[in-house]
């Protein structure tokens, strides 16, 4: 039996459309219309008979280390089901007919002609012209190619905070700097693009949590690109995100496993290594500290330990000097979540309230989860202004492309609602639900141990 299956079965207009959108039920039910056993399939790709049949039937594959068993399974380039996280550039078929720069020029100025006086006066008719394919790659890094990156992930960081999602806008970025590491520079500028890098794809695993994608694959390079060059900071940064994204999906512990090792790491531990160096100068690490801190509360607290989860807070909030505004908002949330865990219902309210004076308009995701928890303590509580924040608040977020804020803050939410008997509340229950249920489907499909 060979190993791989003919590359030419998967050169249908079909089988690439199912490979760019990850529909992996299409590529098997292909492969079966083809003669393919299911059981041919199970072997080449490591599953059981009855995981593909589930697959063919409907089942979604979103988990990052499965799609790449099937890629490698089925031969095919990972790239294809883009799960190469840059490190092989994905297939791109051409916008148009390749021509000569003259008949380019004709189209454009047809093309324009024609939206201007609704005919082609010049040139004839416009044809449709190719894009360019590839990128142009600098002969030499310098400092300012290094700025360019923190550049474009400081905007992409913005457009979260606002909308939600962008796991596209992150990937693209990803797929343009990465080959930059090839590229010859200074010792310094090369651990300065590494570092660099590691951030982007920290915040682009973010990003793909918060589109329902798995970013799990991000957050593994950006942990093995900041270790490799001694960057405590950008290993802890990636496991608190990582973290983030599991700790109120049903996996507290796993992502409390990934915040105690960010607070070993931030701390200079290299068991085997030499210690971190110049970690203690490095003016964001109280910030993050404080933040990893939090999170183990928030672990803590879903786990029903209250105790710790009160020590982590406190430690968390003792002596912690916000650096700007969205920072102060950003503890003054998830204290508030943390105390809504808890059964705090006065103090989440409060901190609730406080970090909706902080965040600024550009803070839109978050200020709408802040304003999700607020309804959920005012239903709790019984206060009659809980409906009608709740009805704000879930006809807001529905406008957000954040996948976070449907799963965290708005499923809570309508379970607060059904726990209260009325026919109102059980509407708005049913609204929440509706609005919050795409996101559910998609993150569970990315749970640190789902197989498919």
């Amino acid at each position: 039996m060979d190993r791989h299956l003919d590359p030419a079965l998967f050169d249908s207009d079909e089988m690439r459309a199912a490979l760019t959108t990850r529909d992996i039920g299409t590529v098997y039910r292909h492969l079966r219309r083809l003669g393919i056993s299911q059981r041919h399939i199970a072997q080449l790709t490591g599953q059981s008979q009855s995981e593909v049949s589930e697959i063919i039937r409907g089942r979604q594959v979103s988990n990052v280390w499965v799609l790449e068993r099937i890629a490698d399974g089925l031969g095919i380039p990972r790239a294809r089901l883009g799960v190469s996280y840059g490190e092989e550039p994905a297939e791109e078929p051409p916008a148009g007919e390749e021509v000569d720069d003259e008949v380019k020029r004709r189209a454009l100025i047809a093309t324009a002609t024609m939206a201007v006086v609704g005919q082609a006066l010049v040139g004839g008719e416009p044809v449709e012209v190719a894009f360019p394919r590839g990128q142009v790659q600098p002969s030499r890094l310098g400092m300012s190619d290094v700025h360019v990156v923190r550049a474009v992930t400081e905007q992409l960081r913005g457009v979260t905070r606002y909308f939600g999602g962008q796991a596209d806008m992150f990937g693209g970025a990803v797929r343009a700097y990465t080959p930059w590491l090839e590229v010859p520079a200074t010792e310094a500028v090369k651990t300065a693009l590494v570092v660099a890098l590691a951030e982007l794809y920290t915040e682009a695993g973010w990003a793909c949590y918060d589109s329902g994608l798995d970013g799990i694959g991000y957050f593994t390079r950006g942990v093995r690109l900041a270790d490799g060059v001694g960057d405590a900071y950008g290993v802890a940064n990636a496991a608190w995100q990582a973290g983030l994204t599991w700790v109120r999906i049903g996996h507290p512990n796993d992502a409390l496993k990934l915040f105690q090792l960010g607070q070993l790491r931030l701390s200079g531990f290299r068991l085997g290594k030499p210690p971190s160096v110049a970690c203690a100068e490095d003016p964001r690490l109280p910030t993050l500290m404080a933040r990893l801190n939090r999170q183990a509360a928030t672990a803590y607290a879903i786990m029903q330990a209250t105790d710790e989860a009160t020590r982590y807070l406190a430690e968390a909030n003792d002596g912690w000097e916000p650096r700007d505004a969205f920072e102060r908002a950003t503890g003054d949330f998830v204290t508030a979540a943390v105390q809504l865990d808890l059964g705090q219902l006065d103090a989440a309210e409060r901190s609730a309230s406080s970090a909706l004076r902080s965040y600024g308009e550009n803070h839109r995701r978050d200020r709408l989860q802040v304003e999700l928890l607020l309804a959920e303590a005012h239903v709790r509580a019984g206060e009659p202004q809980g409906l009608s924040l709740a009805h704000h608040a879930i006809e807001a977020v529905s406008t957000l492309h954040s996948v976070a804020a449907r799963v965290q803050r708005l499923l809570p939410l309508a379970a607060a609602l059904e726990a209260r008997p009325s026919t109102d509340t059980r509407d708005l229950a049913r609204r929440a639900r509706q609005v919050g249920h795409v996101g559910r489907r998609a993150v569970n499909s990315t749970s640190p141990t789902s197989e498919g």
